[in-house]
């Protein structure tokens, strides 16, 4: 039995029919499809146009520009052509072009366009100031430029040693030739504090004594602010008259405060000072100096400022004296010592009586025995030192050098030397050459 054959069945076209088109309807033309509609243009803004050509300007110039600066910030940091450490003088009233020009002619700069754009990018132009400067060696641009806009001037300095006169000071800063301007007036004797000043070139004079007066008072201050209740020293003023008397006594930092007791010492028994640098003060004042030795009727020449005349402190001060022989004052040391006299090696030897100042007397008339002629008996050695008349018993009070023996023809009259100031004195202007023994300014009998 065959099987019955089984067809696929046939696709099912859902699509409509299109009745075929006539063979006159085919060859028909159809017309093309019309243009698109046109577009109206919007006309550019004369205005838009000019910023977007300014824009792209603006874009192109800062691009130069910033060029230029990385050069110009390249060449200014790099080492300049100066091969040494120079000084040099920027006049008042220069100007960038002046002083540009003056960079370029000293060799400090090789590019002086550089130089003026740097300066006008950084408004460094407005603050060049005059002065001295220092450069050193391949200093860049930038280094120079900012030295002189802001000012570091190379600084000097002036030294007032510990001991001066006001007057003697006043000279130093009047033959000083980096300072300018007259001084209105020598201050008061002890109102300048000694120390060293810092200035720069052209600085006036009355500016550097303002402020040695200024600091004066200011450590004057700080030091009476801490004075021991029995200071037989009533005011700051009397404080600043005994530490001059110090000041011209002894320079050794160590001896000061004793030195100092010795003073306070005798105040406090009512004893004379006796101090030769205030013979000294009370005949010649301001000067400082007699320029030679003080001789025997000096030392009870009448004054106001002898105080182997007067009683206790003179009327002022007889110098200028440091930060350190006010605090020996006030810190001095708390002995029974009563005299010194000078040791030979530069110091002082003390003693609370007389009898042990002769006997240290005795051995520094020794030393300078031996020092002048090593051959000479002790009780021939002649002393530079101040030999004051003899009290009723043959002998005084002070503290200082020998005490005068009657009948004592050898002793030598012409004191210590009172060469301060002067061509003779090793330490011109300063203080007594401590050194040496006949130089040093010490109490006396």
């Amino acid at each position: 039995m065959q099987n019955p054959t089984v067809r696929a069945p046939h696709p099912v076209n859902n699509s409509p029919r299109v009745a075929p088109k006539s063979p006159s309807e085919a060859l028909k033309p159809v017309a093309p499809p019309g243009p698109p509609p046109k577009t109206r243009r919007r006309r550019r803004s004369p205005f838009v146009a000019m910023l977007s050509g300014l824009f792209t300007a603006l874009l192109v110039l800062a691009g130069v520009v910033g060029a230029g600066l990385a050069v110009i910030s390249s060449q200014s940091k790099a080492p300049g052509p100066l091969a040494n450490d120079r000084v040099l003088i920027v006049p008042k009233e220069s100007g960038l072009t002046e002083i540009t020009e003056l960079l370029q002619k000293e060799g400090l700069i090789e590019h002086p366009w550089a130089f003026r754009v740097s300066a006008l990018v950084t408004g460094n132009w407005t603050k060049l100031k005059a002065g001295e400067y220092l450069f050193k060696a391949r200093a860049s641009q930038q280094d120079i430029l900012d030295i002189i806009a802001e000012g570091k001037a190379v600084e000097h300095s002036v030294t007032v040693p510990e001991g001066l006169t006001s007057e003697q000071i006043i000279s130093r800063l009047k033959d000083n030739d980096l300072l300018t301007g007259e001084l209105i007036q020598t201050p008061r004797e002890g109102t300048i504090l000694p120390d060293t000043y810092k200035f720069q070139r052209g600085s006036t004079r009355q500016a550097i004594v303002d402020r040695m007066t200024r600091d004066q008072r200011r450590i004057l201050n700080e030091v009476w602010a801490r004075r021991p209740a029995d200071l037989p020293i009533k005011t700051p003023q009397e404080l600043v008259v005994l530490a001059s008397i110090v000041e011209k006594e002894t320079g050794r930092a160590d001896e000061r405060p004793r030195v100092a007791g010795v003073f306070i010492n005798r105040l406090n028994r009512k004893m004379k000072l006796q101090s030769d640098p205030t013979i000294v003060y009370g005949l010649v004042g301001g000067k400082g100096t007699l320029g030679r030795s003080i001789q025997r009727n000096e030392i009870t020449q009448a004054t106001p400022y002898n105080t182997y005349v007067i009683d206790g402190l003179p009327p002022g001060p007889i110098a200028n004296p440091g930060r350190a022989a006010m605090e020996a004052v006030v810190n001095h040391s708390r002995t029974k010592d009563l005299y010194f006299v000078a040791d030979g090696s530069g110091g002082h030897a003390f003693a609370e009586t007389l009898e042990q100042h002769n006997r240290n007397v005795a051995r520094w008339r020794q030393v300078e025995g031996n020092r002048r002629d090593p051959g000479r008996s002790p009780a021939d050695a002649g002393i530079d030192k101040v030999e004051p008349p003899a009290g009723p018993d043959n002998r005084t009070e002070a503290p200082g050098a020998p005490a005068a023996q009657a009948g004592d023809s050898t002793q030598r009259t012409r004191a210590f030397d009172a060469s301060e100031g002067t061509t003779r004195d090793p330490l011109k202007n300063r203080s007594f050459d401590l050194n040496s023994p006949k130089a040093v300014p010490a109490l006396r009998p």
